[in-house]
């Protein structure tokens, strides 16, 4: 499995659990965490050999 197909289940399994854990969040949380997740996702694609 690539890297790329890890990191991305790693933002997936991220979103889940955002979605389901905080489920009455307003938007701009939503958009707070859509921004911090992306900036995980590129720092994983970027330091993290899998």
């Amino acid at each position: 499995m690539s890297s790329s197909i890890k990191v991305y289940i790693v933002w997936l399994i991220g979103v889940i659990i955002w979605n389901f854990g905080f489920p009455n969040a307003i938007p701009l949380a939503d958009v707070i965490a859509a921004i911090l997740l992306s900036f995980l996702s590129l720092i994983l694609n970027k330091y993290l050999k899998f």
